[in-house]
């Protein structure tokens, strides 16, 4: 197992392992092998960033059974995008936009996938997956499905920073059976393990690639447990996902 991070330094922006409260500073990208630059930092000393700045970001709705209530459950993985522009570092605000009436929090588990897959069998996406992490997939319900609703999800799920992501990536992980917590100011309103999900990492990332090729570095939010609640400016929301950490965010007006 190990745990990569990505920082920002006076120097510049690094990718490091994380060992204890020290990073192992790495040259080169979060996919290559890990070269150690000889360079340690204090964890405390640098500003972690989101874990990787993937190709695309998908995210699955609907795939917790705690979460879909009466709702009867997709006879498939229901698939939508997220833009880049809306990542996240950990400890940065969720910025609302000035017309957000009605903005969720949905604590999530995110996949990293480190290969291409292309019609893939579900061994090859399990085999597929680099790591996992902790993702917030900020949701306008207004926007998404109330008196609002666009026709698209571009800004219920896709303004910017509504895809906070991070603190870092784990791999060799057992990710199919993880306790996943969210809080709202200390509150913890979700509490579910990820064996509730309704279709795994591998069968998405199988799913997903029939018809869109999966590239390295994409990450893929995996869907969100129980209920969620509205969030206002000053709240802090917690994700946090036994094994990975708390990915923290403060919640500001625009």
């Amino acid at each position: 197992m190990a745990v990569f991070a990505r920082f920002r330094t006076p120097e510049g922006i690094f990718y490091g392992l994380v060992e204890g409260e020290s990073i192992r500073q790495l040259a080169g990208s979060l996919l290559e092998p890990p070269q150690p630059t000889g360079k340690i930092r204090k964890r405390s000393e640098v500003q972690l960033l989101a874990p990787c700045v993937p190709p695309k970001i998908l995210a699955v709705g609907l795939n917790y059974k705690s979460h879909l209530g009466d709702r009867k459950a997709p006879e498939q993985p229901e698939i939508f995008y997220k833009p880049v522009s809306a990542l996240q570092d950990p400890d940065g605000p969720i910025i609302l936009p000035p017309d957000a009436e009605d903005p969720h929090f949905e604590g999530e588990l995110v996949a990293v996938v480190g290969k291409q897959l292309r019609h893939a069998s579900r061994e090859e996406a399990e085999a597929a997956v680099f790591g996992v992490t902790c993702g917030n997939d900020v949701s306008d319900r207004n926007w998404q499905r109330g008196a609002g609703k666009d026709v698209q999800w571009w800004r219920a799920k896709g303004c910017d920073t509504f895809s906070p992501l991070g603190p870092v990536i784990v791999t060799g992980l057992n990710y199919s059976d993880l306790l996943l917590q969210t809080r709202l100011n200390g509150e913890v309103l979700q509490n579910q393990r990820t064996n509730d999900l309704l279709r795994d990492i591998p069968d998405v990332l199988r799913y997903i690639s029939r018809y869109v090729t999966v590239a390295p570095g994409d990450v893929v939010y995996t869907g969100t447990p129980g209920n969620t609640k509205r969030m206002k400016p000053g709240d802090v929301v917690e994700v946090e996902i036994e094994g990975i950490g708390i990915l923290r965010n403060s919640v500001r007006a625009a």
